[in-house]
């Protein structure tokens, strides 16, 4: 069987709540927050998920990495995946990468690989998500 490719976009909505970081000491400038999205459009989903940051208010430099977990339907396949993100910002220019984790997709998503990139315009997120799935042999 060959692989579909595909590219998906839409809106989500996304709620970050704060949880107490494993390290308080004095200067750690790390955070930790809960990832919560319901995605509209070609993937009809949600997903739940963890972030890590890190950061230098004074200097406009940050990082963060997140691992969620997406749960639905994308263009008409059932199934689960995980994405993980890689943030920066750089003295205030930001880069980011959303990578499906490997050999994470169930169901009809088994096989799925892919990038996810985001945008927010007018302070909507949007997002476009170009993937394959080729199930695993």
């Amino acid at each position: 069987m060959s692989a579909h490719k595909g590219r998906a976009s839409g809106a989500f909505e996304v709620k970050l709540a704060p949880l107490p970081p494993y390290n308080t000491a004095e200067g750690a400038a790390l955070g930790r927050a809960s990832l919560d999205k319901v995605f509209d459009g070609d993937l009809v989903a949600t997903s739940a998920g963890e972030m890590l940051t890190a950061g230098n208010p004074k200097s406009g430099s940050a990082g963060y990495v997140a691992v969620e977990r997406v749960t639905g339907t994308l263009h008409g396949r059932k199934g689960t995946f995980a994405l993980m993100h890689t943030g920066r910002m750089t003295r205030g220019t930001p880069s980011l990468e959303i990578t499906v984790v490997p050999d994470s997709g169930t169901d009809e998503l088994t096989g799925l690989s892919g990038t996810l990139e985001i945008m927010v315009v007018e302070k909507k997120h949007l997002y476009i998500f170009d993937y394959a799935v080729d199930p695993i042999p």
